[in-house]
């Protein structure tokens, strides 16, 4: 057999599918139900609702006050609150400082404003190397810094979960927030990555 149905799950997908399954079987939860979870967190929250809230960063200084004073309490402003938001700290990179985001422990994230985490950032060797030498980490993922910028990791926990603000690009002035949203991933936004430069929207 080839192709995609020649790779097996993994044990912890395997595993997911039948407490998923078994749940269902005992009617404890509907199918529908977990297809409308998914597809919220998947199309409608995803990163979106996180880039919303950089962009009206980049765009409006009282707002950027406001998201790096108490980031929860912003999000509070624009609708997005829920799980995994209620204890949200905003941190902006600059010419000095680079934030990078991880959770030594588990996979504490902010799905109320960056969506479901990507595989990676649950990965064992990215929890630990984030950490250790975080330099490396991120010339894996593209981003070079010059030496004099020093690279700041923040640790995830249930107690408080990260949001990077990643500096602006130039050449958007007078760009709407719509328009400066497309700009904003979730990668930068996690701190991996810097935000996309003009031309390189997503769509």
């Amino acid at each position: 057999m080839t192709g995609d149905h020649s790779h097996l799950p993994s044990a912890t997908e395997l595993r997911a599918k039948a407490l998923e399954s078994l749940l269902v079987d005992k009617g404890l939860v509907r199918p529908e139900t977990l297809d409308a979870i998914i597809e919220t967190y998947q199309n409608q929250v995803g990163p979106r609702n996180g880039a919303r809230l950089v962009a009206l960063a980049w765009a409006d200084a009282e707002f950027r006050a406001r998201l790096l004073g108490d980031a929860a309490k912003a999000a509070a402003e624009m609708g997005y609150l829920g799980r995994q938001g209620e204890h949200l700290k905003a941190v902006e990179n600059t010419r000095e400082v680079h934030n990078l985001v991880v959770c030594t422990l588990c996979s504490c994230y902010p799905w109320t404003v960056l969506g479901l985490p990507p595989v990676w950032y649950k990965s064992a060797p990215y929890r630990s190397r984030a950490v250790s030498e975080p330099r490396s980490v991120l010339a894996e993922f593209g981003t070079e810094l010059p030496l004099e910028t020093r690279i700041r990791v923040w640790d995830s926990t249930s107690e408080m979960r990260y949001l990077v603000v990643p500096m602006r690009p130039p050449g958007t002035e007078g760009w709407s927030v719509e328009r400066l949203s497309r700009l904003v991933t979730r990668n930068s936004m996690i701190g991996v990555e810097p935000a996309l430069a003009p031309g390189s929207e997503v769509l």
